[in-house]
């Protein structure tokens, strides 16, 4: 966790980390709503059901928490999983804006390169015509 704070993350390892946290969150949900709602989930099974469709915002409504400490929950599994599709969509989004960057900053390094070419050649021919001056201006001077 330390070399994770330490070093901003690959696309890869943030994706790691947010599937293991949100699988923590549907097992730890699952097992929690069974305890404390255990009227409405008959297993344990069916609050990890209620966990994964509720952390996926999917929400079918076929279980739902009917007392207060299974509402805190089901608000907890909510916010992980809004946050869990958030960062999700943050991550391929930064990974399209780094891709274009390198893209174009690709472009303008070749762009350069071309320029630096023209230059080159411009520079090629001045100094070629500079010698045929002074090539004629040796010549009169040795004809005077």
């Amino acid at each position: 966790m330390t070399r994770f704070l330490k070093e901003p993350p690959s696309v890869r390892t943030a994706a790691g980390v947010i599937v293991t946290a949100t699988t923590v969150v549907v097992i730890g949900g699952g097992v929690l709503i069974r305890l404390l709602d255990h009227g409405e989930y008959s297993d344990i099974w069916v609050g990890m059901w209620w966990a994964l469709q509720t952390v996926t915002t999917v929400g079918y409504g076929d279980v739902t928490p009917k007392n207060l400490s299974g509402r805190i929950i089901a608000a907890f599994v909510m916010l992980q999983g809004i946050a869990f599709l958030a960062i999700i969509t943050a991550a391929i989004t930064s990974t399209f804006v780094a891709r274009a960057s390198r893209e174009r900053e690709s472009a303008r390094a070749a762009g350069e390169d071309d320029a630096e070419v023209r230059i080159e050649a411009r520079l090629e021919g001045i100094d070629q015509r500079l010698d045929r001056l002074e090539k004629m201006l040796s010549n009169r001077r040795v004809g005077e």
